[in-house]
């Protein structure tokens, strides 16, 4: 049985199968009876929701409420914003009717012609034309402002090749849409936002990412800038982890909202948007995990430490049951979730393979020997390593090993992106490079004719023009014009 747990595909023989078969087996996520739309399983969202609950007290700390807004837009919100429905306009799902109604025959039910609706409701693709209709209400007046609003929802987006929690037609997400008095406050309201999404992804997901700002073609919809988080992903891929938009005045001015300043002048209100979704989850999944199954950093760990027994009877189970309650209590107290798996139904082996497929960063194993010598072994998840130590003490032992393996999980994704991250002169080098995947820095002439060309001819995109890092000028691999600095090219999900 331990043997079927562990059956994933290989890496090396084929990722993405590896990938399904790991979301599936894992008990993470599953495909639904909707085309494109997936059931998430309640180990999958234990995970989602401790992400949830650590980005919410971010943005509850950095003064943003909760609110919650319709999942229906009116079509004619989405044509206010050109760019906006441009954008958006091949993935939207619209609902026509309100009614159905029974055949005549009895054999099923149809859409009843006489329950058209007056005008057509996109479902939300993402929110801004709903909620800046709302705002139009909620300001008059500079003392209205900021507005600093998240919401959690899920939305629609048709997605024709979809992947579980990569890309689905309906995901799960935050979305935080913010109103200010002054370009300055919104620049600095989106700048401080990826900041946030980046602190949670590498100290809580372990996961390196490089901050940039987007190119004007793979900017959203209505964004004067996008600025993104790119993660590395262990086939050579970038992922896209988490976007904060300047939306500049574009949806103010669209949606007719203005306020009063201090000297009693009218202004178009200044937004940002902001938000990151349930693909995080496969950012996770790829940054870390191996053939074995998932590898969890123990911070959003559902189960961060489990404990199985090894007995020869009844008798021996209870004296570890005393021993472990003890164990299991001192854990709890420290802060540290845990489970003990005395259930009689599986035998330890099968525990030991399905705790390891689900990426728990710590087993505990005691048996009968351990019982005598009190002593207990430890198993950490991402090196795969067993010792047997003494139970005194043993739980600031595991408090500190869980720390060094967050620590380690982030090093070994921090070392695998060091060495898969290439500067390149040319675009004969480029071309070679690229297929060995990973990030490549390179000079691009700032046009999206050239930016288009080497899409084209590579299947590569511009991830970001990087914040931080070289700023040296240059000149262009593909024409030779001048460069502002090194932007970073790879191919994606």
């Amino acid at each position: 049985m331990a043997k079927e747990l562990k059956e994933l595909t290989p890496r090396s023989v084929s990722y993405s199968q590896w990938y399904q078969d790991l979301v599936i087996k894992a008990d993470l996520a599953e495909n639904s009876a909707v085309r494109g739309c997936m059931v998430i399983k309640p180990y999958g969202y234990a995970i989602w929701e401790k992400m949830q609950r650590i980005l919410d007290d971010k943005f509850k700390e950095t003064g943003h409420s909760n609110a919650y807004f319709p999942l229906f837009i009116p079509k004619s919100f989405l044509s206010k914003e050109a760019e906006h429905v441009e954008g958006f306009a091949k993935e939207c799902a619209v609902v026509t009717h309100y009614r159905l109604k029974t055949n005549h025959d009895g054999t099923g039910v149809v859409v009843d012609p006489e329950a058209k609706l007056e005008e057509e409701l996109i479902v939300r693709p993402t929110s801004e034309t709903i909620i800046w209709n709302t705002y139009r209400n909620w300001i008059q007046s500079y003392r209205d402002l900021p507005i600093l609003v998240n919401q959690w929802a899920n939305v629609v987006r048709w997605e024709m090749r979809t992947r579980l929690f990569l890309r689905t037609a309906e995901f799960l997400w935050q979305e935080g849409h913010t109103a200010h008095a002054t370009k300055d406050e919104a620049e600095s309201e989106a700048r401080q936002m990826l900041e946030v999404y980046a602190d949670f992804a590498e100290k809580y997901m372990a996961m390196p990412v490089v901050k940039g700002v987007k190119s004007a073609s793979e900017r959203f919809a209505g964004a004067l800038d996008t600025y993104t988080i790119e993660g590395l992903m262990q086939d050579g891929k970038a992922l896209q982890s988490g976007t904060s938009h300047f939306l500049g005045q574009n949806f103010a001015k669209a949606f007719d909202v203005k306020y009063i300043d201090k000297t009693g002048k009218s202004e178009y209100v200044w937004a940002t948007s902001w938000g990151v979704s349930t693909r995080l989850m496969g950012a996770l999944i790829m940054s870390h995990s191996d053939d074995n199954g998932l590898v969890l950093p123990p911070k959003l760990a559902p189960i961060q430490v489990v404990i199985v027994p090894i007995y020869k009877n009844d008798e021996q189970l209870k004296l570890i049951d005393e021993k472990i309650s003890g164990i299991v209590a001192g854990l709890k107290s420290l802060g540290i979730s845990v489970k003990y798996d005395n259930a009689d139904n599986k035998k330890p082996g099968w525990k030991f393979a399905e705790y390891e497929l689900k990426g728990v960063p710590v087993r505990l194993a005691m048996g009968g020997r351990d019982l005598e010598n009190n002593t207990i072994e430890v198993m950490r998840r991402d090196k795969l390593e067993k010792e047997t130590v003494s139970c005194e003490g043993i739980e600031a032992y595991v408090k500190n090993l869980l720390d060094d393996i967050q620590e380690n999980i982030f090093k070994k994704a921090f070392d695998y992106r060091t060495a898969n991250t290439v500067s390149v002169d040319s675009y004969d080098e480029f071309k070679q490079k690229i297929e060995d995947g990973g990030f490549i820095l390179a000079h691009w002439d700032g046009t999206a004719e050239t930016e288009e060309l080497i899409k084209n001819e590579t299947k590569a995109t511009i991830r970001c023009i990087p914040l931080e890092g070289d700023k040296t000028p240059g000149v262009c691999m593909v024409t030779g014009k001048p460069s502002a600095q090194r932007v970073v090219f790879a191919r994606a999900y």
